[in-house]
């Protein structure tokens, strides 16, 4: 499968951690630090997306506390509606105070490359999958950069059990916090999973190993990958 055949559903993680927009601003902050996540989005009861919390929406609030207040002439000639709206974001007490509202998203069937562009324009590291507004996951850059690092799926006879391999290993590695990195990847070839980049310790090397071995179809797991000789730019960021 190449990376142009790739679309948003297929790199969409579909296990996202969501609040609700009555959430408190201090759950929220205990929720993305316990969880260590980034961001939330947040839903209606019928998984409609409203908005997204960051870490930055929550730093803002925190920031904001100093602000000088607003002056009688710049409240009297300054647009009312943002300074409503950036008091609001400033003290609000729940989710939909803080939130960004005006969120970047794209369709189940938007390429990757639309996706990374969007990233890139943006200057974002996440973007909501949504279908009739509806939230369906999130693709992050770590889905498109394994998509880059992973090896162009070859002719054959093969071809489609190994896409099947490669489909079913990359959605267990996403279910394993402790098996991804960003400089770890996989191909695979008449049934061979292959793995190579950095790990960080025998114990991944092991359990990296086991995870691929146990996929329908696999029938050998090649071991190529070298232990990390430290910290890699962006790996735990």
């Amino acid at each position: 499968m190449r990376i142009k055949s790739l679309l948003a559903r297929d790199l969409t993680t579909t296990e996202v951690v969501t609040v609700p927009p009555s959430m408190p601003v201090t759950s929220l902050a205990r929720l993305l630090a316990d969880r260590g996540i980034s961001s939330a989005p947040v839903t209606s009861p019928e998984g409609k997306l409203l908005g997204i919390v960051t870490e930055a929406d929550l730093l803002r609030r925190l920031a904001g506390a100093e602000d000088a207040p607003v002056s009688w002439l710049r409240g009297l000639f300054g647009n009312a509606e943002r300074q409503a709206d950036t008091y609001a974001r400033t003290h609000g007490l729940v989710a939909a105070d803080v939130m960004t509202k005006d969120v970047i998203t794209v369709a189940p069937d938007a390429t990757a490359e639309h996706c990374a562009h969007l990233m890139e324009e943006h200057r974002i590291k996440r973007l909501p999958v949504v279908q009739e507004g509806r939230l369906l996951g999130i693709v992050s850059r770590a889905d498109l950069l394994r998509v880059v690092l992973e090896a162009p799926e070859r002719a054959g006879s093969s071809q489609t059990a190994d896409a099947s391999i490669r489909a079913a290993l990359r959605a267990e590695l996403r279910d394993q916090p402790w098996a991804g990195s960003l400089y770890a990847a996989s191909e695979v070839k008449d049934g061979v999973v292959t793995l190579f980049g950095f790990v960080q310790s025998d114990a991944v090397r092991r359990g990296r190993c086991v995870l691929a071995g146990r996929i329908q179809g696999v029938v050998r797991v090649d071991d190529k990958m070298i232990n990390s000789p430290g910290l890699l730019p962006g790996e735990f960021v």
